[in-house]
């Protein structure tokens, strides 16, 4: 009879596990520059090469074999908080990652995961492209 009464509470022990890890997410939309963390932490944020977003740094195409990629750390810095925060970009489709990188006011929308500084994304929304000037006569 002992044995039946611990498993009861083993699966409950289980399941508040489980929930407590669940609750670990929190919605998030923030908005900022998308880059990779060497760029973030080097404060080059237009200038950052894009070399950094194939191999992860200035330079590594001298030292890495051609068309062999390795997995780049990318961040969304927010310039209001001084702060940059991971982004886990499994969930989103690479093409509106590649409309958005390297570019300010981006939004990423999806889970916080406090423990690790990530944000797990569900959708990465581009900024509009700016509008086009009309310029008249010749200089």
């Amino acid at each position: 009879m002992k044995n039946i009464t611990l498993i009861p509470s083993l699966v409950i022990g289980a399941l508040f596990s489980v929930s407590a890890f669940a609750a670990e997410l929190v919605p998030m939309e923030k908005e900022g520059f998308l880059t990779t963390s060497g760029c973030a932490a080097a404060g080059a944020f237009t200038d950052c090469y894009l070399e950094n977003y194939v191999c992860g740094s200035d330079g590594c195409f001298e030292t890495t074999e051609a068309g062999v990629t390795t997995k780049v750390e990318v961040v969304i810095y927010s310039h209001n908080e001084g702060h940059a925060y991971n982004v886990d970009l499994t969930a989103v489709s690479m093409a509106s990652v590649d409309s958005s990188i390297n570019r300010n006011e981006v939004t990423v929308v999806g889970n916080y995961d406090a423990a690790t500084n990530t944000i797990i994304a569900t959708e990465v929304k581009a900024p509009p492209p700016p509008k086009k000037s009309f310029f008249k006569g010749c200089l």
